[in-house]
């Protein structure tokens, strides 16, 4: 598959300016594939304003916009297109940003562009994604963290790579709490989903993949789940290629 992925756990660390932490490695990527404009999906940016979704969707092309500026990058939103089709079709480069993802999938659904997409993808076309933006790479949408606010009439999504993101992936139980870990749930999806590896990929971390090559980049190790198996970590600079194999 000629896919060249870009995959991100989340926009901003706190404390820091709206993709902050991932500037250099967007930056280098759209270099290196020669992007000189992007095509946003914002539907999962819901709640950015408060008269209707649509001008959320306005909002977060704004914001988005002003940082891919700073790469000399053109930022156009699908949600200003006439025609989703030809607007896939002729886009140098994929950018899905984050919020929630059913509301993302539903859209991507509703809207035909999910296939559309996929197709364009694995075909070469560069895609960058963070948190829902990630979740959407995967071949499903269930191990989001997010609510269900909207119902999707599937769960099934880009499949550009053969295992599962859990995006903000978090070791923590807080005090007092007393529901489930995120490990927990991770199991609970693995005692149905059996044959489909969950990665968890903490804040400040990323994947980049290049055709059947991956690399985790970020200071923070990874924690991959497969069921029957104890979780194994690994740090940037292992060897992850075999996340790639079905």
């Amino acid at each position: 598959m000629k896919r060249n992925l870009l995959l991100i756990s989340n926009s901003t660390n706190a404390g820091e300016e709206y993709l902050g932490w991932p500037t250099p490695y967007i930056a280098a990527f759209l270099k290196k594939f020669s992007v000189r404009s992007v095509l946003f999906i914002p539907y999962a940016g819901v709640n950015l304003h408060s008269q209707s979704i649509q001008q959320s969707y306005d909002v977060y092309e704004e914001r988005v916009k002003a940082v891919f500026a700073g790469f000399g990058t053109e930022l156009v939103s699908i949600h200003h297109a006439d025609d989703f089709h030809r607007a896939v079709k002729h886009a140098e480069c994929i950018v899905v940003g984050g919020g929630n993802t059913f509301h993302l999938v539903k859209m991507m659904h509703e809207t035909g562009i999910m296939h559309l997409i996929r197709d364009q993808v694995r075909l070469g076309m560069p895609f960058v994604g963070w948190s829902a933006g990630a979740n959407v790479a995967c071949p499903t949408m269930k191990t989001t963290n997010d609510m269900p606010i909207a119902e999707p009439s599937s769960f099934n999504c880009l499949d550009l790579i053969p295992f599962q993101i859990n995006p903000h992936y978090l070791d923590a139980n807080p005090s007092g709490h007393a529901g489930e870990t995120r490990e927990q749930r991770i199991l609970e999806f693995l005692a149905v989903n059996r044959d489909v590896r969950v990665v968890g990929l903490r804040e400040g971390c990323l994947f980049w993949v290049e055709g059947d090559s991956i690399e985790l980049k970020g200071n923070r190790p990874l924690r991959v789940f497969a069921y029957g198996q104890d979780a194994v970590e690994y740090r940037e600079g292992e060897p992850l290629d075999f996340l790639l194999n079905k």
